[in-house]
């Protein structure tokens, strides 16, 4: 018996009824050999981490553009921080851990530049609604090693595609990530914005401090040690009622006074007109983008995806960057 056997047979004698077991998946879009060491989900998890996708993540905007300081959130310390919360609630209800961590780390895989401002001029650009969810899964499925994907198991995928609110997982551990997802960014944005002079933990609406807490810490606390105890062996995740409530109303205040206030939108007009010029540009001339892309538009992929393809694939330093080498004139030097 392999390492990797070992590991399955111990799942089935140590995880929940309502966990997904690594020997049960769906599988993969093609045959792939098996690690005699790592489980199916191990193995996910390992290829989302040594991609070049999660890599730039770490030089995209989570809330604040360009931000002045180490200490702000990136793209990808977000994802880290989703993937802690995720694992935490993951092993505390006996859920599969390895596949929760996998879902996590390749959720946002495939977000825009600038944030959220860039999935809404893709959209206005390309007049088609352009989801990072729905991109994440592209990622992994296309873009990813010169267009052969990573070929990821179909839960993690299913995970990766459903983890916005709207939506609905088909695994326990995609569930996990969805609530793990909002439960990282109302905290570490609250904080980001005391830390911006954006917000203030005194005026944060004392409905919800008083249920959550009043610092990230408490409010973290409570609300994972309330979704462990509601989901306990259940084929859901849930919380506390009152917990719930505060939490989606602290979640649409930071909506009202940090999302969109001008302090921190003030740059989002310059970051969508740049999205929106090279938009232009690559639309009128694909044959100057990276040969992977012009490759799949050989094989007969659609110019309007794959132009967002590259463009979504930015992180915020290189699309100014490369705004910059089309568009804004260098000094004359005599070389």
């Amino acid at each position: 018996m392999t390492i990797r056997e070992k590991f399955e047979k111990e799942e089935h004698e140590r995880l929940s009824e309502f966990a997904s077991k690594s020997d049960e998946t769906r599988g993969r879009d093609y045959e792939d050999t098996e690690c005699d060491i790592r489980t199916a989900y191990q193995r996910d998890r390992d290829k989302i981490i040594h991609s070049k996708s999660f890599r730039r993540m770490k030089h995209k905007t989570q809330v604040f553009l360009a931000p002045y300081g180490d200490h702000y959130r990136t793209r990808l310390t977000h994802t880290l921080e989703v993937a802690q919360l995720a694992r935490t609630i993951a092993k505390a209800i006996r859920a599969n851990e390895d596949l929760t961590e996998a879902i996590a780390l390749g959720h946002d895989i495939g977000h825009t530049p600038f944030g959220h401002v860039g999935e809404r001029t893709l959209t206005a650009c390309s007049g088609r609604l352009f989801s990072h969810n729905e991109q994440s899964v592209r990622v992994v499925e296309r873009i990813e090693k010169d267009g052969k994907g990573l070929n990821l198991t179909w839960e993690v995928r299913d995970g990766i595609r459903n983890h916005k609110t709207s939506l609905n997982p088909s695994t326990l551990e995609g569930k996990i990530v969805r609530i793990a997802d909002k439960i990282a960014y109302v905290n570490h944005d609250i904080d980001d914005g005391i830390r911006a002079g954006v917000l203030n933990e005194d005026a944060l609406p004392k409905e919800c401090t008083n249920i959550l807490g009043h610092s990230t810490r408490d409010r973290i606390n409570t609300i994972i040690l309330s979704v462990v105890e509601h989901s306990m062996d259940k084929p859901v995740i849930d919380m506390d009622p009152d917990v719930k409530t505060a939490l989606y109303n602290m979640r649409q205040y930071l909506f009202e006074a940090m999302y969109a206030n001008p302090v921190v939108k003030a740059e989002e007009v310059k970051a969508a007109k740049i999205l929106e010029i090279l938009y232009g540009y690559y639309m009128d001339r694909p044959e100057e983008m990276p040969n992977e892309f012009k490759l799949m538009l050989n094989e007969g992929e659609d110019k309007v995806t794959v132009v967002c393809d590259y463009i979504a694939g930015m992180t915020d330093n290189f699309a100014v960057e490369k705004f910059q080498e089309l568009y804004i004139p260098r000094s004359w030097s005599i070389v």
